[in-house]
């Protein structure tokens, strides 16, 4: 029984998804841009004001997210978004 569940966990765990999101305030129109693997729990979250980095600028709307099946991967799409070249990707994106 127990190597099933094991198994069962391996497969679900292969299921889990990344998001690497952006944020528009809808007070100061500035944009705010994290990772997570649950998109909805974390924008509801931010717009909670539950994100001590967003609280005073909250609400926000989903402008852009891209999904990553590694978190690591997640994680550099994030940090690349912060850098002067994500930026500017970002913008034409917009």
């Amino acid at each position: 029984m127990l190597i099933y569940e094991a198994i069962d966990i391996i497969r679900l765990s292969k299921d889990i998804m990344f998001y690497t999101y952006v944020l528009r305030s809808k007070i100061d129109e500035k944009l705010y841009i994290g990772f997570c693997f649950d998109l909805k729990k974390r924008i509801k979250e931010h717009n909670l004001g539950k994100v001590e980095s967003t609280e005073f600028r909250k609400p926000f709307s989903l402008v852009y997210y891209e999904a990553c099946l590694d978190k690591d991967k997640a994680i550099k799409r994030e940090k690349y978004f912060k850098t002067g070249f994500g930026r500017r990707f970002l913008r034409s994106r917009l």
